[in-house]
């Protein structure tokens, strides 16, 4: 992999990352999801291909604001999927515990 396709890369990586943020701020979770996966396929490619190939002191300011970039994306999103997520899980535990309840002391008392 050279270094225009490492970029290529990245960039597509910040792209998708942006995608997600904004899929996250509309609250629109399965499009975020989706968002998601494709980003993480783009990562495992760079994870597999990326060599210490090296960039112009112009390509590696470019790289470094892109990572600069995807990590606040990422830090942004974890902020809006937090909340959502603890709520899932008490929604989650308290329909177990329901369901519990059911068994143990028959449907009819719900």
């Amino acid at each position: 992999m050279n270094g225009d396709d490492i970029l290529s890369l990245y960039e597509s990586v910040s792209s998708l990352s942006g995608d997600m943020l904004a899929a996250a701020q509309a609250g629109e979770w399965d499009q975020l999801v989706a968002l998601e996966t494709r980003c993480a396929s783009q990562v495992q490619v760079l994870r597999a291909g990326e060599t210490a190939t090296p960039l112009s002191a112009e390509r590696r300011a470019r790289k470094v604001a892109m990572i600069r970039k995807i990590l606040a994306d990422d830090r942004e999103i974890r902020d809006l999927t937090s909340p959502w997520m603890a709520k899932l899980g008490a929604m989650m535990q308290s329909s177990g515990a329901e369901r519990r309840l059911a068994n143990a002391y028959g449907s009819s008392a719900f």
